[in-house]
């Protein structure tokens, strides 16, 4: 994380990303030809505003981006975990380019998600196709402004993929082989007393505390990591088991981020239109966070560690109970598996009383916030220094936007 975090300094602007030579003065060509659907050509990446307030246009281009990194990681689970068109529901997720994505390439790990859920695989399908279009929506939306965008995929999609038979052997943004998960959302969900925004000191516990430290891999790195196991109860081998719950609750880490982060950008923005992107997005991020943390709980008892495996970080990963019957009445409200609503908790001030509601949302650094802990959970281990400066860059112009009168 040191590391990393060197790689915060600013010695390379986003605009050196620029797409042609002509935004590099800045310029945004609006109505000199028309993109598919009647959207203006633009200079991509030169970080205009056109009709948009800066602001609104930074809040809007950071967002854009984080939606690109989103769009990433659920292909990548959709490749491996999703659904396939043997269901009822037809699947047709396209990426950014209008390409069909592979779903459901690794049968045993869709089975050890399964036993999270038997939906599992289709709420993994359907939360990537919500993702590409939120990626979609919002670059259209921006390009019909006239404002310029940033194409993460262009320059920085160099990672490996997995190398499961049947994967596309094609540049990733994120890598999901080596991550620690926070999973202390689970407990401040379930608080009655505690808010991040009234006190950002406060520590919540983990949920899973050995996710929480060394590095872990959420997705089978290689068909070595799908294993069977007749002496199983679900005939799936604990390791592949492990790698299938990481990502159960890896879910939830992501997904109860974009809860917080759209309520928190939305108070800097200007435009009502703007603000009714942000608020009509927001929620669906909320819908995939509670239906990731209702099927998260579900995880057997199991304990593997991660060894002579290609790519082992010979990590261990614990599962526990978290309904465990003889659980004190404090230790089943804070990891009861069941209890997934948002524990009414103190707001604003403790002399309100407590409420049920998204937490965090102080506004305050809450881009840059975003990116850190996406830093932290090992989500880019790989990148360039460069892909670290740019996503700087852009929480920081996020960060501050404020609202015009």
């Amino acid at each position: 994380m040191k590391e990393m975090g060197n790689m915060f300094s600013k010695t390379t602007n986003r605009r050196s990303f620029m797409k042609n030579g002509a935004a590099a003065a800045g310029a945004v060509t609006v109505g000199a030809g028309l993109l598919g659907k009647g959207l203006p050509a633009f200079a991509e990446d030169d970080g205009s505003s056109g009709s948009l307030t800066r602001g609104d246009a930074a809040i809007l281009r950071f967002l854009q981006a984080l939606e690109t990194i989103e769009a990433d990681l659920w292909r990548q689970y959709a490749e491996l975990g999703g659904a396939t068109n043997q269901g009822v529901s037809p699947i047709d997720i396209v990426d950014q380019n209008g390409n069909p994505v592979v779903t459901g390439l690794a049968p045993l790990y869709v089975q050890a998600l399964q036993i999270l859920d038997s939906d599992m695989p289709q709420y993994i399908a359907d939360n990537t196709d919500d993702e590409f279009s939120h990626t979609s929506f919002i670059k259209n939306y921006m390009h019909s402004k006239g404002a310029g965008t940033v194409d993460l995929n262009k320059n920085f999609a160099n990672l490996p993929p997995s190398k499961v038979t049947g994967v596309p052997q094609v540049g990733r943004l994120t890598n999901l082989t080596r991550l620690t998960v926070d999973t202390s959302w689970w407990t401040r969900y379930r608080s009655d007393s505690e808010n991040p925004d009234l006190d950002p000191n406060f520590k919540f516990a983990n949920a899973i505390p050995t996710l929480a430290v060394n590095q872990h891999t959420a997705i089978p790195r290689t068909d070595a990591d799908l294993i069977a196991d007749a002496s199983q109860p679900s005939g799936i081998g604990t390791h592949t088991q492990a790698i299938a719950f990481t990502a159960g609750f890896h879910f939830g880490f992501i997904e109860q981020g974009g809860s917080s982060l759209y309520p928190s950008l939305a108070q800097r923005v200007t435009d009502v239109e703007v603000l009714r992107i942000l608020l009509s997005i927001g929620p669906t991020e909320t819908s995939h966070f509670q239906t990731w943390h209702d099927k998260a709980g579900n995880a057997n008892q199991i304990s593997d560690t991660d060894q002579g495996f290609p790519g082992s970080t010979g990590a261990t990963v614990s599962f526990p109970n978290l309904s465990d019957p003889n659980a004190t009445p404090a230790e089943a409200d804070e990891f009861q598996a069941n209890l997934i609503m948002p524990e009414p908790t103190f707001f604003l001030h403790k002399k309100f009383g407590r409420v049920s509601i998204i937490r965090p949302t102080n506004t305050n650094g809450a881009a840059m916030g975003a990116v850190k802990s996406l830093m932290a959970d090992g989500l880019f281990i790989g990148q360039s220094p460069a892909f670290f400066e740019l996503l700087q860059d852009l929480a920081s112009d996020a960060d501050q936007a404020r609202r015009e009168f």
